[in-house]
């Protein structure tokens, strides 16, 4: 299954897909999950305060998952709003990432790639209504 296939088929696509978009998509859906499941690890963590990796990962997981919804939606347009998601998506991810970094967990170390990989994606995403 292919989120970028689900995104072409769309009428209003018209056979155009947005592929930096198609695959910022495809990472914020993975990265909201990764870190939820992340913050979940965190939780479990014992004789460290992840109180902050916690937050960061879930505020990010939040804003990945509404970044992506609205990255979907191909009726009418609100593209200016989708920009600012976008990039604010970004700098969520890399702040999520910097944080999990600072952690010698594997959970956190996977964490941060896929939220270095989403920044990136987000950006070249954006720059492309600009």
């Amino acid at each position: 299954m292919s989120i970028r296939k689900m995104m072409s088929l769309h009428p209003n696509a018209r056979e155009h897909v947005n592929q930096p978009l198609g695959d910022a998509v495809h990472h914020l859906m993975y990265c909201a999950k990764m870190c939820l499941s992340c913050a979940d690890a965190c939780m479990a963590e014992r004789g460290h305060d992840m109180t902050q990796c916690i937050r960061l990962c879930l505020d990010c997981s939040d804003i990945c998952e509404a970044t992506a919804r609205l990255g979907l939606r191909k009726t009418g347009d609100d593209t200016g709003m989708l920009v600012e998601l976008l990039e604010l998506c970004a700098r969520m991810c890399d702040a999520c990432a910097s944080e999990c970094e600072r952690h010698d967990h594997e959970h956190c170390k996977l964490c941060a790639q896929i939220c270095r990989e989403c920044a990136a994606d987000c950006r070249r995403a954006a720059e492309t209504f600009a």
